[in-house]
């Protein structure tokens, strides 16, 4: 199997350390281009697209393989294998912060750490669980998703993407999902919304960063907040954004928090 041709890898920069870049659900890499040029001075970084999306190969697509999570997270596990060298760090984006996780439970001490930019390990309420979301409310919009794929991403890219007085971030957002293939699409958006992964977050060990917008539909406060408290090594840093993607509509922002996080692999600050 040739990996860069499935997922479309690129690798660039120079350093003893490895940022693997994985986008979200309806995003492809080059959304990562407002963060990821403050890193390739000093880290190794590596971006791709996840199967179905991007400029992936479509042929690689299966449907059960892609039927939840652990598909994705095992295509991220092989990318670490051939693409990354030394200590390697992951930067998802929403689901794919899950995507990482899963990876890093895969295979134990392969991860050195985590950065988890608008994630949620389930977007439905429980009882004692605050995601975002009831239940009815996730089928209303996979259904309405499924009738009208077009037309539920011209009305939803804007609103995920948040960001006013930056309308132009929204009309890419809406580009990009409808460039995806209606049919991956619905399928993702089906593993995505319905998995729970709160069990395979609970008590990971791994350091983590998790950047939380002060306002995001798709990822709450309460949501960010859980994370911290269910990740024993985890940094919550609050970004003053809103919407769901703060790595380009507050990318400065995320960069800073990064850095310092990123501070002991490197020994030094990213400038």
């Amino acid at each position: 199997m040739d990996l860069q041709h499935r997922n479309n890898v690129k690798v660039m920069g120079e350093g003893p350390v490895t940022l693997v870049f994985s986008h979200g659900f309806g995003c492809d890499q080059t959304m990562w281009r407002y963060l990821v040029n403050d890193f390739t001075g000093r880290f190794k970084v590596v971006l791709y697209d996840l199967v179905g999306a991007g400029q992936s190969d479509l042929g690689a697509y299966d449907r059960d393989k892609y039927n939840s999570l652990n598909g994705y997270a095992q295509d991220l596990g092989e990318i670490v294998d051939q693409f990354a060298s030394g200590p390697v760090i992951l930067v998802g984006h929403s689901v794919s912060a899950m995507i990482g996780a899963l990876a890093d439970r895969q295979s134990p001490g392969k991860i050195a750490a985590h950065v988890m930019i608008g994630p949620s390990p389930c977007y439905i309420d429980s009882d004692d669980y605050v995601g975002g979301f009831k239940l009815e409310d996730i089928h209303s919009l996979l259904d309405t998703l499924d009738s009208n794929y077009l037309g539920w991403s011209s009305t939803m890219a804007p609103v995920i993407m948040g960001a006013p007085g930056q309308p132009a971030l929204g009309e890419e957002l809406t580009n990009s999902f409808c460039r995806t293939e209606p049919e991956i699409a619905k399928q993702f958006a089906r593993v995505t919304f319905l998995s729970d992964n709160r069990q395979d977050v609970a008590g990971l060990t791994t350091p983590t960063l998790i950047l939380q917008s002060t306002d995001d539909l798709i990822a709450p406060m309460a949501v960010g907040e859980y994370l911290h408290a269910v990740l024993p090594n985890s940094t919550l840093c609050v970004v003053d954004n809103v919407g769901h993607c703060p790595h380009m509509s507050a990318p400065g922002a995320c960069s800073d928090a990064m850095a310092s996080f990123l501070s002991p692999w490197v020994g030094a600050h990213v400038d």
